[in-house]
Formats: structure tokens, C-alpha cells, sequence
């Protein structure tokens, strides 16, 4: 069984209680999970599962809906290794590479969140850095140019900043609503670790400002917009 769920409250629905999916699946079967959730809720399953002799397989992916498309996704498993190596072509099948995080189940989540974390604090940094150039006159493409073929030449600077600089917000890939629960339980997984996260608290904040401008429908990558429009190179 494969679920893909938006939040720790959705997961629990259909994964817990009587009718949930621990209650009806036959002992020996697998719940794979694709869903971003926290690591505490990821745990809960996985014990509820193991207690009626099932499996349950975390397996969070990297990458956008294009990526998703042409199977070109990153998968990132937790679980049992037994189960993991059940569900293994499956797994495989989702994207381009597997990643094998741990045999606790909730690590794969731990691992999207930080992942994410680190996404939203570099469409920061570029939705600033390509203000600061715009601003200071030089022309946004030719920056962006500049930054994603030298030394910023990774899929999330130039997927992302190609987004900034074209302004293309819409349809979201990644809409703000889902960032800002990503960051939300990131954070809450920092703080229960005590590890100090103030650049990922900054961009929370940012995504919590999207949405009360009204922006909530757009990609997360409207972060970039928000540094224009601090710069006073947009309207609000």
C-alpha cells in the first residue's frame, strides 16, 4: 500500500485507529508513506503497523512535479531493512536514485525536512542577491546567467532562480502553504535536537508573510518576489 499525504493529520486518518490502515492490512504487508511529514508521527505509525506484524517503508522524495514526470525524483527510505529490500523495485521504479537513510523509519523524514530547509534558506538567499544585482543595474537574466553557469550551478539555483527571474510563481510546483509546514516541522524537529536554526526561522517567517500579502497560492519560490518587493523594485 502507498500513501501520499499532505500533513501529520491526514497520515494519522488513514493510517491510525480502528478503520486506518493498521487495522485492515493483512500481517506481512507494507504501507509506504511518500508523505513530508514529522518524524514523531512517522515513529507513531511505524509502531502501530509493527503492532499488528506489518511494515512500514518512510519514503519521502526530492524533486519537483517535473521531476516526478520523468521519474527523475530522489527517494529517501526508512524502515526495516527487510522491508525496505521488499518494497525495493518500487522504490526504484519512483526516480532516478534510492536512498537507503536508516532502519528507523522516521530518519527519511528527518532528511526531507532538513533538505527542504536548506531549499527555502537558498531561494532566499537568491531572491536577495538577485535584487541586490537588479537594483544595482544589471540586468536580472544576465545575473542569473552569471550565478547558475559559475559557481552556483546546482538544480535548485537554476530551477528556482529561473522561476525568480521570470517571475513565473504560477502554477506552483510547491505551493506556500506546503513549504511553510515543512518549515514549521523542520524547526520543531531543531528545537527538540536543541540545534539553533536562525536562517530557517528568517524564511518561515518570509513564507507566514507570503501568505498574509495574500500569496498563498503561489510557489515557493515567491520568496524571491518578497526580496523585490522589500527592494521597491515590485508592487505589493
Amino acid at each position: 500500500m502507498l500513501t501520499s499525504l499532505p500533513d501529520d493529520d491526514a497520515l494519522a486518518a488513514v493510517a491510525l485507529g480502528r478503520a486506518g490502515l493498521a487495522g485492515v492490512l493483512a500481517p506481512g504487508a507494507v504501507h509506504i508513506s511518500t508523505s513530508t511529514v514529522s518524524p514523531d508521527i512517522s515513529r507513531r505509525v511505524a509502531e502501530e503497523h509493527a503492532r499488528h506484524r506489518q511494515d512500514y517503508v518512510a519514503a519521502p522524495v526530492l524533486g519537483n512535479l517535473d521531476f516526478a514526470r520523468e521519474r527523475k525524483l530522489f527517494v529517501l527510505a526508512g524502515g526495516a531493512r527487510s522491508a525496505v529490500e521488499k518494497v525495493r523495485p518500487l522504490l526504484e521504479r519512483l526516480g532516478q536514485r534510492l536512498f537507503v537513510i536508516g532502519e528507523d523509519a522516521a530518519l527519511a523524514n528527518l532528511m526531507k525536512l532538513a533538505a527542504n530547509a536548506l531549499t527555502a534558506t537558498t531561494l532566499e538567499c537568491m531572491g536577495e542577491v538577485l535584487a541586490l544585482l537588479r537594483k544595482g543595474g544589471i540586468d536580472r537574466h544576465l545575473a542569473y546567467d552569471v550565478l547558475t553557469n559559475s559557481l552556483f550551478d546546482s538544480r535548485v539555483h537554476k530551477t528556482y532562480g529561473g522561476k525568480i527571474v521570470d517571475e513565473r510563481f504560477t502554477p506552483p510546483g510547491f505551493a506556500v502553504p506546503l513549504a511553510t509546514k515543512d518549515l514549521r516541522l523542520a524547526l520543531a524537529a531543531a528545537e527538540k535536537s536543541q540545534v539553533p536554526m536562525p536562517a530557517a526561522s528568517l524564511v518561515h517567517d518570509h513564507l507566514v508573510e507570503l501568505a498574509a500579502r495574500g500569496w498563498a497560492e503561489l510557489d515557493w519560490s515567491a520568496l524571491g518576489l518578497l526580496a523585490a518587493v522589500d527592494a521597491g523594485l515590485s508592487e505589493a
